[in-house]
């Protein structure tokens, strides 16, 4: 049969899709180069009539983008997660903020703010699609009592910081793509993005932060570039923006950002952490494995900023080692290491 790819599609989701390896479409499609050839949307692919069983599940064979986000939201919906688009993308792609819990302590994680690490978006929507099932049918979690966990704290997720990027990393540049001109000078022609972590425009999303922001943007690139480039100034972009208005108007008592990659725990920033900061990484280290490092020596990032503005903890979790992108069977590494993590962020 032929198959059109949409937008977000990739080799390894459209084979996964139709219960083949994506092997089984280099064989039946010779203008594609490799599995980590791009498809493009309105690109024709034949579809070989075989189907594969499987025992691994999605969570390590495809890859996470916005388009796998939108599928998974109904069904969210349906176990009790409250869905709020907290603001837009560059390219007018809702940023969606997952609400779970009923309790008076707010608690903040975000991913996906770097491109090519959508693997921490992956990981947070899987997570809370877990914690809300095992919630639904009264029972614990891995001995966490989430009966009683729900009732005192509020779980807020936004799992997909910067879907244009990360849609960038899967999919790559075409020719009807909005932004293909802007992008392909920035990557000085370059068609290959795994090395993209910015926004659209070429914009770090975690440089955007007025914390240090001065002293980052020096020492970076002073263009729009595939990584670093902290923009012309604080909170330039949407994507930033919608973070920064949900940070304000929400009253969180600490936040985790996910990004990837190097098994570590930052959490904090020019002495400004509260003394319980320790404490609280250091529970989480024991959960996860993940070392605790208390600065990664830069400035501008989120959690650098939450930290000053409000004097309360915040941590950033570096998810999996290897290089950006990780490969989708990195996947097991990370559930593993950071389900106990993201637990026990709950009760801190």
């Amino acid at each position: 049969m032929k198959h059109i790819v949409k937008s977000g599609e990739t080799i390894s989701k459209i084979a996964y899709m139709y219960k083949i390896r994506p092997f089984d479409l280099l064989l039946f499609n010779p203008q594609i180069f490799s599995e980590k050839s791009y498809v493009y949307p309105g690109m024709e692919i034949y579809i070989p009539s075989i189907q594969l069983k499987s025992e691994q599940e999605w969570a390590c064979q495809t890859e996470f983008g916005h388009c796998e986000l939108e599928e998974i939201i109904p069904r969210l919906k349906e176990k009790g997660v409250r869905v709020k688009v907290i603001g837009y993308s560059v390219m007018n792609k809702p940023i969606y903020a997952l609400f779970f819990g009923n309790g008076k302590k707010e608690i903040f994680y975000s991913g996906g703010w770097h491109a090519n690490e959508w693997h921490t978006s992956k990981f947070l929507t899987y997570y809370i699609d877990k914690l809300a099932t095992f919630y639904k049918k009264g029972e614990s979690w891995h001995g966490y009592d989430l009966s009683k966990i729900v009732e005192e704290i509020t779980l807020v997720i936004v799992p997909l910081v910067n879907p244009d990027g990360v849609d960038l990393v899967l999919q790559g540049i075409y020719e009807d793509h909005p932004y293909y001109k802007e992008v392909v000078a920035i990557n000085k022609g370059m068609r290959r993005f795994e090395h993209w972590s910015s926004n659209i425009r070429g914009v770090d999303l975690n440089h955007q932060w007025p914390a240090g922001w001065e002293i980052e943007a020096k020492e970076s690139p002073q263009v729009p570039w595939s990584r670093h480039y902290s923009g012309i100034k604080p909170l330039t972009e949407p994507e930033a923006k919608a973070i920064y208005d949900l940070t304000k108007k929400q009253e969180f008592a600490y936040v985790l950002a996910f990004h990837s990659q190097g098994q570590v725990i930052y959490w904090g920033y020019r002495g400004l952490e509260p003394t319980k900061s320790k404490e609280m990484v250091e529970r989480l280290s024991l959960v996860s494995s993940y070392t605790p490092v208390h600065t990664a020596d830069s400035d501008g990032g989120y959690k650098d900023w939450f930290i000053q503005e409000t004097g309360r903890p915040g941590f950033t979790i570096e998810v999996g080692v290897g290089i950006n992108p990780l490969p989708a069977e990195a996947f097991a590494e990370i559930w593993s290491n950071n389900c106990l993590l993201a637990l026990e962020g709950l009760i801190l």
